[in-house]
């Protein structure tokens, strides 16, 4: 905003420096989105990787914890908008702190793995009753983030074109204001 207005008082008062101050903003502003995009097409893959280990970590050490109540709703949440079940599949669960403990109350899966969530529902992991999605959450979740990284990508061109314009609009009024100074 600081800069859109610095640009729109150089106009207004057709100062050179301060247009100049605004080209350089826009400049600077313009690669530091150039570079964030190249890095993040470049780590989006070690990004990937980092999910499906951590994923998996958080589903069997953290779940149904009483100090992660936060990660605990945020799972669920998971599991339910993506219609899966644990990170690769439903057998994460197996080993969770959660599932082990007496708190699951014979639970095989956490209940926001049903298709139906009714309490107890997870005590019977039947296909017919619990999401059995090939590939799991880590699937479900990389599509959704590909799509949405396409999407963001998009939109980031878009502004890049616009301060491209900017920059080139700026330069023609520069121009000007210099040959009527003359």
């Amino acid at each position: 905003m600081m800069t859109g207005f610095l640009g729109f008082c150089a106009v207004l008062r057709e100062q050179k420096s301060c247009l100049s101050t605004y080209f350089c903003l826009l400049l600077v502003i313009f690669l530091i989105e150039l570079v964030a995009g190249v890095l993040a097409h470049l780590y989006y893959q070690k990004l990937s990787e980092e999910l499906k280990q951590h994923l998996n970590q958080t589903l069997t050490e953290n779940y149904g914890q009483p100090k992660a109540k936060g990660i605990t709703y945020s799972v669920d949440q998971l599991q339910q908008d993506f219609r899966c079940c644990g990170s690769n599949s439903s057998a994460d669960w197996e080993y969770s702190t959660y599932i082990q403990s007496p708190e699951a109350e014979g639970r095989k899966v956490p209940d926001s793995c049903c298709k139906t969530v009714v309490v107890l529902c997870g005590q019977r992991t039947h296909p017919s009753n619990i999401y059995k999605v090939e590939g799991g959450c880590i699937t479900k979740l990389e599509h959704f983030l590909a799509n949405h990284l396409l999407l963001m990508g998009a939109v980031g061109i878009g502004v890049a074109c616009l301060q491209i314009c900017g920059m080139v609009l700026t330069c023609c009024l520069y121009g000007r204001i210099q040959l009527q100074s003359y």
